[in-house]
């Protein structure tokens, strides 16, 4: 599926598990890139990974939040919408607190 934001701009989901198979040109350019030394590759265009970053850097499986129950008043609108993207709206929830969570602790006292 792909999506036009702009004249500029298309983005479109893959499908990880149905990905289409490399081309001989891909592969061919994969495997020069695999003999290369990381000597000549260029990183130019890569930001340095400061301590900014690592400061937020959590381990992959290492960080697992515990889920608590509780009871919470929404406006009816407010969850209408969550529930209307489908199954998952509690996690949605989740998603969206955590990530206003992170916004507001990022930019308090750090860096």
């Amino acid at each position: 599926m792909y999506v036009r934001l702009s004249k500029e701009v298309i983005l479109s989901e893959v499908d990880l598990d149905r990905l289409p198979p490399l081309t001989e040109p891909q592969k061919a350019e994969l495997n020069a890139l695999d003999r290369k030394p990381d000597s000549e590759i260029d990183f130019s265009d890569i930001p340095p990974l400061d301590d900014r970053f690592w400061s937020q850097a959590i381990q992959p499986g290492v960080y697992r939040p515990t889920k608590t129950s509780t009871t919470v008043r929404v406006d009816a609108d407010v969850l209408l919408w969550l529930r209307s993207k489908g199954k998952g709206y509690q996690t949605r929830m989740n998603s969206i607190l955590r990530a206003a969570m992170l916004r507001e602790l990022g930019g308090a006292g750090r860096g």
